[in-house]
């Protein structure tokens, strides 16, 4: 395989992206009021059904989705610096500015983030007019079923098997750490429509899956913290009707890896640790120490560094390309700064962590202490990530 090079290229958000980002925070502070940091903390994991349908009465869900899809049609504007359209980059901005305000966007994050896209590619028309309009409003939540017992990240190994029935096909088998599984309408799931042991990469197929569908039960995985966010879901002869296959029969593999790049760049796989960031900045105050202030210049520094990976990252995915490259290093790179903060703020502070009781900075670091570890688990491992960037780069 021939090693391909990095193409992450520079741009600026324009004018106009930064106007839209005024409108936001004004939105934000109107819905959200002063949350304490360490709600802020809880990045994308908030769910509210009625703020999703707030955000897509103000055209912020499908931002650039053709508009007979619900969509809003941002590209129809002028293009910007280096190919990358302008809509990629408003789209950006509203993504920024939830995530940094901890705004509770999880139910309609991922049918945004990747089912919808996924849907626009490779879906049928009537698939399109049936699920993409609903979600734009806002209205649709959807979960992601790809992993399964025993295969670790090795998602090609999946035996979750989808076999031909009158009129669809019967599915047998298990979904493990689905998140928001059981309050999702539906969910994009993987399957194997064929097994052939040589080829392991062949054989797979996508599904839309009604996720209240007779012969599926959910039950839940209960977290560090205690609380339900992942799932096992296990399909016992549940039917999925042809017309919810999503593309060809067998063309799972190239659509979910297209898929994955929507996954794995986005400004979610660097400012998770946002809120602790802040807090520091805030604690060690406008003169800090030498040793405060080489800190925090170095947090910062990585911050804009990978801001401008993704962004460049956006760019590629609205231009019809597939950056898989390109996305598995800025979440690898992303995930390992998220996971630092909550560590160099002990180290640097020397404060220890709280649950529920202590000040905004001690409540935050426990909140993210807790969670960091999953950083470099969702969306694909730090192992799997590592192995696609080392087989781009013809190093294995």
């Amino acid at each position: 395989m021939a090693a391909q090079a990095f193409a992450f290229e520079l741009c600026e958000l324009p004018p106009a992206a930064e106007a839209l980002r005024a409108e936001v925070r004004a939105f934000l502070r109107a819905e959200l009021g002063d949350l304490p940091p360490v709600r802020r903390a809880r990045s994308w994991g908030g769910w509210d059904r009625e703020f999703s349908r707030k955000m897509g009465a103000r055209g912020w869900i499908g931002m650039t989705w053709p508009k007979r899809y619900g969509g809003h049609e941002r590209s129809a504007l002028e293009r910007y610096v280096v190919g990358h359209e302008r809509s990629a980059l408003e789209r950006y901005v509203v993504l920024e500015e939830m995530l940094a305000a901890g705004a509770p966007v999880s139910a309609h994050w991922v049918a945004d983030r990747q089912s919808g896209p996924l849907l626009l590619r490779f879906g049928t028309e009537a698939q399109r007019q049936r699920f993409l309009p609903a979600i734009a409003r806002g209205e649709l939540a959807f979960a992601i079923g790809m992993s399964e017992p025993d295969s670790g990240s090795d998602l090609a190994s999946i035996r979750t098997r989808a076999e031909r029935a009158p009129g669809g096909y019967r599915v047998n088998g298990t979904k493990v750490w689905t998140s928001n599984a059981h309050r999702s309408d539906y969910m994009i799931a993987l399957f194997r429509t064929h097994h052939d042991p040589a080829k392991k990469h062949e054989g797979l197929t996508q599904f839309l899956v009604d996720a209240k569908s007779p012969g599926i039960t959910l039950s839940p995985i209960i977290d560090l913290r205690g609380s339900h966010h992942f799932n096992m879901v296990v399909f016992e002869d549940a039917f999925v009707p042809e017309d919810l296959r999503v593309g060809e029969e067998g063309a799972g593999w190239k659509q979910v890896t297209a898929e994955l790049a929507f996954e794995r760049s986005g400004p979610e796989r660097y400012l998770s640790s946002l809120a602790l960031l802040v807090e520091l900045i805030r604690e060690v105050g406008r003169e800090p120490g030498e040793r405060a202030a080489a800190t925090v210049g170095r947090l910062v520094a990585h911050l804009a560094t990978l801001r401008q990976m993704s962004l460049s990252v956006a760019g590629m995915l609205e231009a019809g390309q597939n950056p898989n490259l390109e996305a598995a290093l800025v979440k690898d790179l992303g995930t390992n700064f998220e996971q630092e903060i909550p560590e160099v703020v002990h180290a640097l502070l020397g404060v220890e962590p709280t649950i529920d009781t202590g000040s905004d900075l001690q409540q935050t670091l426990g909140y993210l202490t807790q969670n960091a570890p999953s950083f470099s688990l969702r969306g694909g491992t730090r192992e799997i990530l590592r192995g696609i960037i080392a087989r781009g780069l013809g190093l294995r």
